[in-house]
């Protein structure tokens, strides 16, 4: 052991070092606020679930994605590049993301094509379900009622009828079926999806722009969000979920496969919904005090750090009493989407989907080693420079990050 309380691994002043010039691919920096939440976001449905797979070839040949280096201390340059993805890590990404680790496909290959046909298909009825304007429902049903109408009057019968809409299909109804009273319902739901999806990423052409292409993917994300939202009424849409979308809509979408891209909404709303059944009690408020809400898990967070580092963990929280909650929560709720540039998440994620621990268990250690990373400065600091540090992480070399953080989870982590 060197320095009180740290690992030999994490002596070099390396890991602390001023962090280098910011990445060419920016992210969004607005500030996420939490909405009211009422209750635990229910498992999906047997058709929208499916176990995850154990990692499998990918559908066709395609160059391995390479893992984090394992670098030591001592062959770390001293003003380390923040790392960069190609076009081509990025479709090696796509594959990773939509095929291997959230076990949208099967484990069988055979069954993958029968499988995408099926999801597909049944994304297209949530389309014509939950995106239906009760306009054209009322016109549906006009439409039958004048059939009716014409029906009887051909048999001779000379009956006249009125409109058949029901008073639950009326704009004024206040019934609980009432497809207009639900619609009012959801407008204020469809009004905050719609100002989080237009703010998305807004230096990437991808999600923003005039462009119809950049408005095509904003409507395929918005979609998506809202399906989402009313097949889970007890949980419906949190501010900050369009960034959790965002990472797997744009690989579906950059898949190089045509048929693939074409269908990007479908597959990244399958996959949005595994993704988020794994995380779903960080939002859900009841739970915010059980032992599987938010605040514990900070507090896991709070006791790994103090394992690894007892120094930083006690400057934080005792000296300069920087509560955990100031910084950790969205850097867990939104799985680190706002601390790093776009490339960045892209390699977090894939460490984070692909560790056999699990998503939520390697968050934490990429968060814990976020904070030993910028340790002496942290040390230096007082609360405001240590809290404004922690809330605009500063840029670094992702590589170092995933590193400290599989160092934390390893044999040689005591």
């Amino acid at each position: 052991m060197g320095k009180k309380g740290v690992p030999e691994w994490l002596n070099s002043s390396l890991w602390s070092s001023p962090s280098s010039a910011a990445a060419t691919v920016a992210a969004a920096s607005h500030p996420v606020d939490r909405l009211p939440r009422s209750s635990p976001l229910p498992k999906p449905e047997p058709p929208m679930r499916a176990t995850i797979a154990e990692p499998r070839p990918p559908p066709r040949p395609t160059p391995p994605l390479a893992e984090a280096p394992r670098l030591s201390t001592e062959t770390l340059p001293d003003d380390p590049e923040p790392s960069r993805l190609s076009e081509e890590d990025v479709s090696r990404q796509s594959h990773l993301l939509a095929e291997l680790l959230l076990g949208y496909l099967p484990k069988n290959r055979e069954l993958w094509g029968q499988e995408l046909n099926r999801k597909r298909a049944q994304y297209n009825d949530f389309r014509e379900e939950f995106l239906v304007n009760p306009s054209a429902v009322t016109r549906r049903m006009e439409g039958s009622s004048r059939q009716k109408i014409e029906e009887l009057e051909s048999c001779g019968r000379g009956l006249l009828m009125r409109s058949g809409i029901t008073h639950d299909e009326h704009p004024l109804s206040l019934g609980k079926t009432s497809v207009w009273n639900q619609f009012f319902q959801d407008t204020e739901i469809i009004e905050q999806i719609d100002r989080d999806v237009k703010r998305t990423h807004p230096d990437m052409q991808f999600f923003n722009g005039d462009s119809s292409i950049a408005e095509s993917n904003r409507e395929a994300m918005r979609h998506i969000l809202i399906i989402f939202a009313k097949l889970n009424p007890g949980i419906r849409y949190v501010q900050g979920m369009n960034e959790i979308l965002a990472p797997l809509f744009y690989v579906f979408k950059n898949d190089p496969e045509p048929n693939n891209a074409e269908h990007a909404e479908a597959d990244a709303f399958f996959c949005f919904v595994e993704l988020l059944s794994g995380f779903r009690d960080n939002f859900c408020q009841k739970l915010d005090n059980s032992v599987v809400g938010i605040r514990s898990t900070i507090s896991k967070l709070s006791e790994l750090l103090k394992k690894h580092d007892g120094e930083l963990w006690r400057h934080l929280e005792v000296t300069t009493k920087v509560n955990p909650q100031f910084y950790a929560f969205r850097w867990i709720t939104l799985l680190l989407t706002q601390e790093f540039n776009f490339a960045n998440c892209l390699h977090i994620w894939d460490t984070l989907l692909s560790d056999p621990e699990g998503p939520q268990e390697t968050l934490l250690r990429i968060c814990c080693a976020m904070l030993i990373l910028v340790r002496r400065r942290l040390l230096a600091g007082d609360f405001t420079s240590n809290l404004k540090l922690l809330q605009n992480y500063p840029s670094t070399n992702i590589s170092h990050l995933l590193y400290a953080a599989s160092k934390l989870g390893g044999p040689s982590a005591s």
